[in-house]
């Protein structure tokens, strides 16, 4: 079983018209956009900790050229401060504490003397500010007509290694600024959603007898034991609808993907080969990807849930896993040194069904466990560098690439 799990953790440890052509946008050619801030409720520490949020956020949906300095203003002020006039956008907000201690904000962007954007938002508690900004950021990106970036409201959720034989369970946003823990205690991986909606997650204990895939419901807090498997038992993909699961078991020495029925509980087996076949991806309704040693070392194969026959779909590297697919892309880590006694770089590559273009992602350290956002927009990454480990952000029709490193521990695997 450890050589099975090892190797599992070591390979997962629009352009025009064809994302793998990178387009650059430069800078130069993006609308400029500065930030005033009104507010005064909150202490001047958490109104610059929200100011550099929200400039963050502006410079992640990469379709503004963000000014940093910040400069305050009263919020119905008919004027914008001098240093912003010739600002081509200026957005203008103000935090706002009410009597049950919610924060409110007053947000609205100008534009040639013009309101053109105003909405008010609110929650709860001010120590989940970042979602607030994450929600703006959604919001003006809308507006300002482009494409759809709903992952950056969504939530991530990660297995962070943080002694031997000991994980936790994390959930976090993209940032990584706002962290819960689900699970902790024992040592437990491969955290995958249920749902779209994130209201409960799979991931593989392995402090039971065997490796046991387990539910938990977040709104509920009740845990159940889906499954349990000698060798191997891990969820690799969830169908968009929830209802089936890519699973990875290997109950008699070698592993093999499986789909599992989430409403009849019941297995079948997609895969026969007598070497190593493991990380499943729902391509379709139809077909999956998988990473597989048939041809002597790890690369990605597809085949139709309903057959046998399988199709090579990497032809680049000799080392190829970690895999994710959206429509007509794949994403894929491949390692690219092989040096025996320092690390090897694994990077990320990029390729279309439909050409034969292969577009590299990554350049440094070891980048591993992509996953394409629900939408296609984005890539999300584990990179470890440095003995550093960060999640990453691939914007891929912006050419541009975010790290956010993590405080302590080592990720493992996550889900977006």
């Amino acid at each position: 079983m450890k050589i099975l799990i090892s190797f599992l953790i070591a390979i997962t440890l629009a352009y025009a018209s064809d994302a793998t052509i990178e387009v650059v946008k430069k800078v130069d050619s993006l609308p400029t956009l500065a930030v005033e801030d009104s507010s005064l409720s909150y202490s001047d520490t958490f109104k610059m900790i929200f100011f550099k949020s929200i400039v963050a956020d502006l410079n992640v949906i990469s379709i503004f050229n963000v000014d940093r300095h910040h400069r305050k203003i009263e919020f119905d002020s008919s004027d914008i401060a001098q240093e912003n006039r010739d600002m081509n956008y200026v957005l203008r907000y103000e935090l706002i504490e009410d009597d049950a201690g919610a924060l409110n904000i007053k947000l609205k962007i100008i534009s040639n003397s013009n309101t053109v954007f105003n909405k008010n938002y609110k929650v709860n508690n001010k120590n989940i500010y970042m979602f607030l900004s994450h929600t703006i950021a959604y919001d003006i990106n809308k507006f300002m007509g482009e494409p759809s970036i709903e992952w950056i409201k969504r939530k991530v959720i990660f297995s962070r290694v943080v002694a031997p034989q000991k994980s936790e369970l994390v959930i976090s946003d993209y940032t990584l600024t706002y962290q819960h823990i689900a699970v902790k205690g024992g040592f437990n991986l491969f955290p995958k959603w249920s749902n779209k909606a994130q209201t409960a997650f799979y991931y593989t204990s392995l402090d039971e007898r065997k490796p046991t895939l387990k539910y938990v419901d977040i709104t509920t807090g009740k845990s159940e034991v889906i499954a349990s498997s000698d060798g191997m038992m891990i969820c690799s993909d969830v169908s968009d609808d929830g209802k089936r699961l890519l699973l990875t078991k290997a109950p008699t020495g070698q592993p093999d993907i499986y789909l599992y029925d989430v409403q009849m509980k019941k297995t079948t087996r997609l895969t026969k080969y007598g070497g190593i076949d493991v990380s499943g991806q729902f391509v379709n309704n139809e077909n999956i990807i998988f990473v597989s040693d048939r041809l002597g070392y790890p690369n990605i194969f597809s085949k139709r849930i309903d057959g046998s026959s399988v199709e090579q779909m990497v032809y680049y590297g000799k080392s190829n896993a970690a895999c994710s697919a959206f429509g007509k892309y794949i994403v894929y880590k491949a390692r690219e040194s092989s040096e025996a006694f320092s690390d090897n770089t694994f990077n990320l590559h990029l390729i279309s069904t439909e050409t034969d273009f292969i577009r590299r992602l990554t350049a440094v350290g070891v980048n591993e466990f992509p996953r394409f956002s629900i939408d296609g927009d984005a890539i999300i990454f584990i990179k470890n560098y440095s003995a550093q480990s960060s999640i990453g952000i691939i914007r891929l029709n912006h050419n541009k690439n975010y790290l956010f490193p993590l405080k302590y521990g080592k990720v493992q695997s996550m889900d977006w």
